[in-house]
């Protein structure tokens, strides 16, 4: 392994989740399988402490999903706290790099008066929304980037920020197209490479912890980002040792996921899932879950009607399918999600039916074991 960023070969293999279907390829539910599997594992370097994928052989093809109302409010929250800050000049110009997943900001910041270049252009505003981690030439990636920022500007990198991903157990995150997982710190020597500081940054609740850091060419980092990089070391984000409980998260909510839905089952309790995610496909693989115990996952996005979810046989299905099961439970594999599918979908819970968390799933094991 040589380093996504520094090219250094130093480093501990953190996290293994084994065999894994490209779980950005959702097939024709027609279609039997098996379905092509490739390693999927996360490795640490030793010299920058950037976590990143190690071998990643799939071809993405992933199916438009729809973008989450948590994700736009957080995109809105976002672009008025920059704004409150200073950072967005009168006038100003703006690049965006945004994820191959979907989403924009340009609307945001066009309604503050600040409009978008041409690609290749200098901006007084670089944004980054969650995309440079889908790009496997971390190094180059960043070169783009930062030399993209006219003299005065700044650069804004959004993120999933690494000490959220373990203090939430979230090992799932871990997934084929996505080459990097920040730290604070790690980004913090990764911008020092190309002459950048980070100045100031945000946190937010999205995906269990998400940070927006906003770096230049000059300036001092501010007690919002001192305080980030002192929960980083308060965390052992850079000891692979500490990292190495992620594969314990794994094995506890895989197994929590099947005895759950063992358990319904055998109550003949009807369930269904919803959110056919990438970051699903992996925990579905490892609970050994197929259509016996998930009859099938709801999803909002058309695009994904009439597929199956990568590595198993269970189907997605358009929200019509809950009117139809009335669910005695619906396992709900995007968190973030709650507060959006409850509001559109009140005949879950008027006909009894509750939803239950994917995540909490670990925890309630967990406590049953003690």
């Amino acid at each position: 392994m040589t380093c996504r960023f520094c090219r250094a070969e130093a480093g501990s293999l953190v996290l293994d989740l084994g065999q894994q279907p490209a779980c950005d390829n959702f097939p024709d539910a027609a279609d039997p399988g098996p379905d092509f599997e490739y390693p999927l594992e996360m490795w640490l370097c030793s010299a920058c402490g950037l976590a990143q994928l190690m071998a990643d052989p799939t071809m993405p093809e992933e199916p438009a999903g729809t973008e989450p109302a948590a994700l736009v409010a957080q995109a809105a929250d976002a672009v008025a706290r920059i704004a409150g800050s200073g950072l967005l000049p009168a006038g100003g110009r703006v690049a965006e790099y945004g994820s191959p997943h979907g989403g924009s900001w340009l609307d945001l910041l066009g309604a503050r008066g600040v409009t978008p270049v041409a690609d290749g252009q200098a901006a007084d505003v670089v944004l980054d929304c969650f995309g440079m981690m889908h790009a496997a030439d971390q190094h180059a990636a960043l070169a783009q980037r930062t030399a993209r920022v006219a003299p005065g500007g700044v650069l804004l990198m959004q993120f999933h920020s690494l000490g959220a991903i373990l203090r939430g157990g979230q090992w799932n995150a871990l997934r084929h197209g996505h080459y990097a997982y920040y730290s604070v710190t790690a980004l913090t020597r990764m911008l020092a490479v190309h002459g950048f500081t980070p100045r100031t940054a945000w946190t937010f609740e999205l995906y269990g912890g998400t940070v927006l850091l906003a770096a230049s060419r000059d300036g001092e980092p501010d007690a919002s980002v001192r305080a980030l990089l002192a929960g980083d070391l308060s965390d052992g984000i850079g000891d692979p040792a500490v990292l190495g409980r992620l594969h314990s998260d794994m094995m506890d909510q895989a197994a929590g996921l099947r005895e759950f839905l063992e358990s319904q089952r055998a109550a003949g309790q009807p369930t269904l899932g919803y959110g056919a995610a990438s970051r699903a496909v992996a925990l579905l693989r490892r609970a050994g879950a197929d259509r016996t115990l998930l009859p099938a996952i709801v999803d909002a996005s058309a695009a994904k009607h009439g597929r199956r979810m990568p590595g198993t046989d269970i189907p997605i299905a358009a929200p019509g399918r809950l009117a139809e099961a009335r669910p005695a439970a619906m396992v709900l594999f995007l968190a973030d999600l709650l507060p959006e599918v409850r509001a559109a979908y009140p005949e879950v819970e008027a006909a009894g039916g509750r939803w239950v968390s994917a995540d909490s799933l670990a925890s309630r094991r967990l406590e049953q074991r003690s």
